[in-house]
């Protein structure tokens, strides 16, 4: 389900985009009002589970998620769609670490690493099916069967986790660090908030001037927080090493990356290059079907080769891939431009995924990798989170200063020019008045398609060089020996 969601959701964008008629702020807080709660609430869902029953808060999970999935999938506007959006990733801070935290739970030693791997298996398949099926159904039929679809897989998550799951607790378990929770939150939200909404309001709006501030002021406020409560969400003892300071720094600048590719390029595949939303759900399968195939070797070069050179080498293999994806024009051909870029990313991230694991968990003491694992996973999903604002006004500012340039150039109606401008925050989901004669159409749908391709060129160069960040603080944190 949380896989799946993930996924689809990214592709279903430009058909709720055209059926909700919002512009792409909208378009944002759909992906973000999920990533922010997931992100914020994900270690205090590991907690709960712990504390009060991991099959209890892991069923809690799956029901809000599913009640959540129906509630976008009849949402009439925008504003429902991101309400329910947000509740969605409160269920999936309980959903998520849950899984894995039951199996650990229910298996020994000795088959615990078996279990695991059929997880892995599952969750691959989900990632690479998900798009296709997902796609298909909202060519088809609907983008909200991109949420639909989540209610019988939780039925039947249900119905077996009743009969087969054992309940399980941490006789260990302290206090939740609702504080830390409600600050990270808070603070996460505000600077999203006043990052998104920068694009419609201004920088000088009071809502986006005092939310930035109550939100970095949350931010640097979590860090005391969690320096003085009996029982932290982030214990800051773990950043104490060097490596895994390094591994999360690596984490949030990789995921950054791929969390604003993976938002931009199903837009850039429908909108502009004219795909069909299946076509775009099955486009990213060479890179998902790389990083399946070629883990299990990439996490044999960490015992050959130390965690260092993997992570300095795939990352700059990624980047490569990057700019590769920097190069299409419009109707560029899929297996010539597209295609080779996805190989070349996703041999880059197959290289670092596993290399990046084995440095999280081997850099601290064994009774904490956990804890470790679940820090790690909540930076890989605030640098997307973060990523997806910041990157998006860049985006949106590319798109116009291109689209401005372009169409000042011909010789056209004032009022088409205002008209244009005034909606230019739809990028190339922007609807034109129907009374335009076919000439002046196509001429503004051109220019508009270029614009986005220009603004997705610029966003691929940024993510190249967040990748060559990533390199950057491997080669300065990151050993090259475990432990």
């Amino acid at each position: 389900m949380a896989f799946i969601d993930s996924t689809v959701v990214n592709v279903a964008l430009p058909a709720l985009q055209a059926s909700l008629h919002t512009t792409v702020v909208g378009v944002q807080w759909v992906v973000e009002s999920y990533g922010l709660f997931l992100g914020a609430l994900i270690l205090v869902g590991g907690s709960l589970g712990d504390l009060f029953g991991r099959r209890s808060m892991f069923l809690l999970g799956v029901g809000i998620f599913a009640a959540a999935s129906i509630a976008c999938g009849l949402a009439s506007n925008i504003q429902q769609l991101v309400i329910a959006r947000s509740v969605q990733g409160i269920g999936a801070a309980f959903l998520v670490p849950g899984s894995l935290s039951i199996i650990s739970a229910s298996f020994d030693e000795k088959t615990r690493g078996q279990a695991i791997g059929t997880w892995s298996g599952f969750t691959a398949i989900t990632t690479a099916v998900g798009p296709v099926l997902g796609g298909w159904l909202i060519q088809h039929a609907s983008w909200r069967w991109a949420f639909f679809i989540n209610v019988p897989i939780a039925a039947t998550v249900i119905a077996i986790s009743l009969r087969s799951i054992p309940e399980s607790r941490n006789a260990t378990a302290r206090h939740v660090d609702w504080l830390g929770a409600l600050v990270a939150t808070v603070g996460l939200g505000g600077a999203v908030y006043g990052l998104i909404e920068s694009i419609s309001l201004g920088w000088s709006h009071p809502l986006v001037f005092g939310s930035l501030i109550a939100g970095c002021a949350c931010l640097v406020g979590f860090v005391f927080v969690e320096a003085r409560v009996s029982s932290p969400m982030v214990s800051l003892e773990l950043f104490e090493s060097r490596s895994f300071s390094g591994a999360n720094l690596f984490t949030l600048f990789l995921y950054a990356a791929l969390g604003i590719f993976f938002f931009l390029f199903p837009m850039n595949l429908i909108q502009v290059q004219g795909y069909s939303p299946t076509a775009a759900g099955a486009a990213a399968l060479p890179l998902i079907l790389l990083i399946f195939f070629l883990s299990r070797w990439s996490g044999g070069l960490v015992a050959r080769y130390g965690p260092r050179a993997p992570l300095v080498i795939g990352p700059l293999i990624a980047a490569t891939g990057f700019v590769l994806f920097a190069v299409p024009a419009v109707g560029a051909s899929y297996w010539k431009a597209f295609f080779p870029a996805f190989v070349v990313l996703g041999f880059g991230m197959a290289i670092s995924v596993a290399p990046l694991t084995t440095v999280v968990m081997s850099s601290i003491d064994q009774s904490r990798a956990g804890t470790a694992s679940g820090i790690n996973n909540a930076v890989a999903r605030v640098a997307g989170v973060l990523a997806v604002a910041v990157l998006g006004i860049v985006l949106v500012k590319s798109f116009s200063s291109n689209l401005n340039r372009s169409l000042m150039s011909e010789l056209l109606p004032p009022g088409i020019l205002q008209y244009v401008r005034s909606n230019e925050i739809k990028l190339a989901g922007l609807d034109l008045p129907s009374g335009l004669d076919a000439d002046t159409t196509a001429l503004i749908r051109v220019s508009i398609s270029r614009a986005f391709v220009y603004g997705f060129r610029v966003a691929m160069l940024i993510c190249a060089g967040l990748s060559l960040a990533s390199v950057a603080v491997a080669s300065l944190m990151i050993p090259d020996k475990t432990g």
